[in-house]
């Protein structure tokens, strides 16, 4: 299985964001020149995760982003599945184009769906919280670009 970019980068910002000093604000800008990734497509993702209301946004010149949560009350496995938009696999996942001849008998569809509930079931058990367990070092590399 694949994240989308959107789905990466949107985990990206939130490692950003949650290994600042609480309360500080972060910029698309700063995020962008770390990741090297574009402004307008973090904008896009940074907006998503505003609408989630898991980061806040300020406007203005001395504006920025922070987490809205705590980083323990960010389940990982919902932000990838808000973040993503689907998870069609494979053509039978999506019950109204299935072309395939064979999806009557086959288990193919089975094995792919349970490995799908296995992978977000881990996801699930890590908060942003989990990831940031060493924030200074997080912040050491980011800062090294």
């Amino acid at each position: 299985m694949r994240l989308k970019k959107y789905t990466d980068y949107a985990l990206r910002v939130m490692v950003y964001v949650g290994s600042t000093e609480d309360g500080e604000l972060s910029s698309i800008k700063e995020i962008s020149n770390v990741f090297n990734i574009s402004q307008n497509h973090l904008s896009k993702v940074v907006f998503q995760l505003g609408k989630l209301e898991l980061v806040d946004t300020v406007r203005g010149r001395n504006g920025g982003i922070r987490l809205s949560k705590k980083p323990e009350d960010i389940n990982i496995g919902y932000v990838v599945r808000k973040m993503e938009e689907d998870f069609i696999l494979v053509e039978c996942f999506d019950g109204g184009s299935d072309q395939c001849v064979i999806s009557p008998s086959c288990k193919l569809k089975h094995a792919l769906n349970e490995a799908l509930r296995a992978f977000l079931g881990v996801l699930d058990q890590y908060t942003l919280g989990d990831l940031l367990s060493n924030p200074n070092e997080l912040r050491a590399l980011m800062d090294m670009k």
